[in-house]
């Protein structure tokens, strides 16, 4: 699981790359188990971004998101990295 932080007041930033971010996780679908914006209780402003990642080894989680169009933009204040277990997906238990 990867969560992103977006820097404070970067969301013209954000709105800059976001055409060649969502090219990129396109490119990368097969790997994305889910994937979207965390958005304000209004649902108008996002201010990060949340991963579901289909990888074995952080460096390959650490990998992925340096390649992420908005990561090089410096658009994100911080990255949380975390191993995830999926327990269940779409209604199905996989423990």
């Amino acid at each position: 699981m990867i969560e992103t932080f977006d820097k404070p007041d970067h969301q013209a930033l954000r709105l800059e790359v976001r055409d060649v971010h969502l090219a990129y996780l396109d490119a990368h679908k097969e790997r994305l188990l889910a994937c979207g914006a965390k958005l304000s209780d209004d649902g108008k402003t996002a201010s990060g971004g949340l991963y579901l990642l289909d990888c074995e080894t952080r460096e390959a989680a650490q990998a992925f998101i340096d390649a992420d169009p908005f990561s090089q933009a410096d658009l994100f204040e911080r990255v949380v990295i975390c191993r995830w277990r999926k327990a269940y997906l779409d209604g199905i238990g996989y423990l």
